[in-house]
């Protein structure tokens, strides 16, 4: 058991700390990668695909792509798991139709939604942090084994509108969109390199070290570990 004093908010890493990341790669990324073409076909003509083709020839350094080649792009980096802005934001669209239709529900580990219900009552405030688009993320929680949670939820970010996970400056830039003093957050991650960005901007820290997770035995011991939200207590 951790105990963690002065503590206003929470923010809350998803893969391997909320959820397997088993399930991502096994469910969600075959799904958005099997209705990719599909999709951007549907929606050519939207803001959102203008804005991910724009995004794609950026990151790839090309005045032009086909349709055919901005999928074929958006592909190549599911199966490479590459953190791709324009990917999440895609990803995070096709998965939110998947979940209207019935077609998805989300994963979550049995301790998280217990302890995110407490944590709320006890006034603390909970935000998702995670590479996975804002869109992504809402579906994921509304969509959760445990019910619609999105309730007691404050807020969402990306790599779009935070930065990038493994960078100090995103969880500077955090902290002032939610106008909290760092010492005041904690940022719960199963990823060390997350944590040490997050602990060089000020926060305090607690590491999820889940059996059968990726990165469950990286557990330096600069950071305090717990298999369990129920091993962590905020106040």
């Amino acid at each position: 058991m951790v105990t963690l004093h002065g503590i206003s908010a929470v923010v809350i890493d998803i893969e391997g700390t909320t959820s397997r990341a088993g399930f991502i790669y096994d469910v969600l990324f075959p799904y958005s990668r099997a209705r990719m073409a599909e999709w951007i076909g549907a929606h050519r003509d939207s803001d959102v695909v203008r804005e991910i083709s724009a995004q794609t020839r950026e990151a790839l350094s090309v005045g032009e792509l086909s349709e055919s080649e901005l999928v074929a792009a958006l592909v190549a980096w599911i199966d490479s798991d590459t953190k791709a802005a324009p990917l999440k934001t895609a990803q995070g669209e096709i998965w939110a139709e998947g979940y209207s239709r019935g077609e998805l529900k989300s994963q979550l580990f049995d301790d998280v939604a217990p302890a995110l219900q407490a944590w709320h009552d006890a006034g603390l405030a909970l935000y998702i942090y995670s590479s996975g688009s804002t869109k992504a993320q809402q579906s994921w929680f509304a969509n959760s084994p445990a019910g619609d949670l999105t309730a007691i939820l404050s807020g969402y970010f990306d790599i779009n509108n935070a930065g990038p996970k493994r960078e100090s400056a995103s969880y500077v830039a955090i902290a002032e969109a939610i106008a909290q003093r760092a010492p005041q957050i904690v940022f719960l991650s199963d990823v060390a390199e997350e944590l040490a960005a997050a602990t060089a901007a000020g926060w305090q820290t607690v590491g999820l070290s889940r059996d059968g997770e990726p990165y469950a035995h990286n557990t330096p011991a600069e950071f305090t570990w717990v298999n369990s939200f129920a091993d962590i207590k905020l106040s």
